[in-house]
């Protein structure tokens, strides 16, 4: 399925916000939006009403944007329903195996908790793309503020089955210093040193390096790579503590 654009927009340090637009209906939806200022200004630029926002999590760099966006536009809030006590904006809560649709694009909720004990990830399978919020990052996974190790590695066994070719639209520009910590968890993987080589020379140029690849973190990121629980528990808290 195609007729979709997918806008980048970078907010705060290094949060990214997707704008997505269905060509044959004219839908358009925003992805975790920090901000609303940008998100309405892309929006305005190209002619688009933002008729929903998709919340993976409660944290305010994912919802802060909410509120404005909303009474602006009139959007529809779609965000997890273990979290709707923290997101006052929602509208319609979610949970596994749920959907939303842009257009007739359909996008299935997987419940992905770690991060956030109720953080969700929208998977639009027919078209291959994967809006993961703070679960999975190039070269990387979301820190275990209010879940567990077993948690996230079921979460990446899970991601790391879906189709190689899946795009994957994170929430943060962290491929560099994931990166830097991957050359550490698995020093003998040329294909994290060449990845590096391009991440550098991207991000020297002030690029983004997302959006990633099922593919391209099968054979990159350490997290997603983990064979284990107690392995994925060991190299987040070697991550969390590494200042390379």
């Amino acid at each position: 399925m195609s007729g979709l654009e997918i806008i980048r927009i970078a907010v705060l340090s290094d949060n990214y916000v997707w704008l997505m637009h269905d060509a044959a209906s004219g839908e358009t939806v925003v992805i975790d939006p920090a901000e609303a200022s940008p998100v309405l200004a892309e929006a305005d630029a190209r002619g688009w009403t933002i008729g929903q926002i998709w919340n993976t999590h409660w944290h305010p760099d994912h919802t802060a944007g909410n509120a404005e966006i909303k009474a602006a536009h009139g959007a529809v809030v779609s965000a997890p329903t273990a979290e709707a006590a923290r997101i006052p904006t929602l509208d319609v809560a979610l949970a596994e195996g749920d959907t939303v649709r842009l257009g007739d694009h359909v996008g299935t909720v997987l419940e992905t908790p770690g991060h956030t004990a109720g953080h969700i990830t929208f998977s639009l399978a027919d078209d291959a793309l994967l809006f993961p919020g703070d679960t999975l990052f190039a070269m990387g996974c979301g820190r275990l503020f209010e879940g567990d190790a077993a948690q996230m590695f079921a979460n990446m066994q899970r991601l790391a089955a879906l189709p190689p070719e899946t795009m994957v639209y994170a929430a943060h520009e962290y491929t560099q210093s994931n990166g830097r910590y991957a050359l550490t968890a698995e020093p003998d993987n040329a294909a994290i040193r060449e990845r590096m080589v391009e991440v550098d020379a991207l991000r020297t140029h002030g690029e983004a390096t997302l959006p990633t690849t099922i593919a391209s973190e099968l054979a990159t990121n350490p997290f997603l790579r983990a064979s284990s629980a107690a392995q994925l528990a060991e190299r987040r808290a070697a991550k969390d503590a590494f200042r390379g």
